[in-house]
């Protein structure tokens, strides 16, 4: 049996399962970094439906994963709903790993690639990382960061 709230149907989302392209889904939930690492949380879509998240505590979702309903069994795909973000170039492997060092330093989320770094904009590091060498970029973009070695990680 489904719950009806004010604005239309309610989710209650409780499992997550890994990635299936192809899974049957009914809804695409496109979130950002900071969301995904929301393990209990209300949500609404665009077209009015309430989406509750109640996971265990500490999960962190990731692009792809897919949740389901403990109403109905329905299912839900996790996006990585692209955001403001920096990515950070180098002419060398050896300075893009410096960079990567020192955003280490400073626990800042990083996404980790063989060519780019990825962060949240902020003035400061982008100042940095300007004087250490790397070439800066703008963007709006999806963004996924490293778990980190003592972070929650899920095995896919």
């Amino acid at each position: 049996m489904l719950n009806v709230s004010r604005k239309g149907i309610k989710m209650i989302l409780t499992q997550r399962k890994p990635p299936d392209a192809n899974a049957v889904v009914s809804l695409t939930l496109a979130l950002t970094a900071e969301e995904r690492t929301r393990s209990r949380h209300r949500f609404e879509m665009e077209n009015g439906q309430v989406v509750f998240l109640r996971l265990p505590r500490g999960t962190v979702l990731r692009d792809g994963d897919i949740l389901q309903d403990e109403n109905d069994g329905s299912v839900m795909r996790i996006v990585a709903k692209p955001e403001p973000v920096l990515t950070v170039s180098a002419k060398s492997p050896l300075l893009l790993m410096r960079a990567a060092y020192h955003l280490g330093n400073r626990h800042v989320p990083v996404e980790i690639t063989p060519s780019y770094l990825r962060l949240s904009p902020d003035g400061v590091l982008q100042t940095m990382l300007v004087q250490l060498g790397m070439e800066i970029t703008e963007e709006i973009a999806p963004f996924q960061p490293e778990l980190g070695a003592y972070g929650h990680h899920h095995p896919h």
